[in-house]
């Protein structure tokens, strides 16, 4: 479901933004934890990347603003759990992606009509949204 809301948000800034984005690219510069197993480390990717228009969109659920239940509760690699590792990679992206003189965008599923977690599509007043974050771009 999740990606299902992600998918219309981004066609939606694809569509007003007349490119096509970069779903869910990663950065060389951008990356979570070193795993204490491997010492590796994973790029964190981004929700969509146009490099022409040189921004990034992030889509918001509401996994980024409130807990979410028992998930949210499970220990990670890096030894914290799961809502407090979304937490600092979400700061990281924010701190990140400006330093790389890229603009970041963050669309709040909060501004659409939603039921039972999934967005309500009303095109015209979704093209208004979206529009209202990604136009200055286009």
């Amino acid at each position: 479901m999740p990606l299902q809301n992600e998918k219309y948000v981004i066609g939606l800034c694809d569509e007003v933004l007349g490119v096509e984005s970069a779903k869910h690219h990663t950065f060389l510069w951008l990356l979570g934890d070193v795993s204490p197993t491997t010492g590796r480390q994973r790029a964190l990717p981004v929700d969509a990347y146009w490099q022409s228009l040189k921004l990034v969109v992030e889509f918001y659920e509401k996994q980024h603003s409130e807990a979410v239940g028992l998930f949210d509760r499970r220990q990670t690699l890096s030894g914290v759990n799961r809502g407090l590792q979304r937490k600092l990679y979400d700061d990281r992206r924010v701190e990140l992606i400006p330093q790389h003189r890229l603009a970041l965008v963050f669309i709040p599923m909060s501004d659409f009509t939603v039921r039972r977690n999934l967005i309500v599509p009303s095109r015209d007043a979704d093209l208004a949204t979206v529009r209202s974050y990604v136009g200055a771009f286009a």
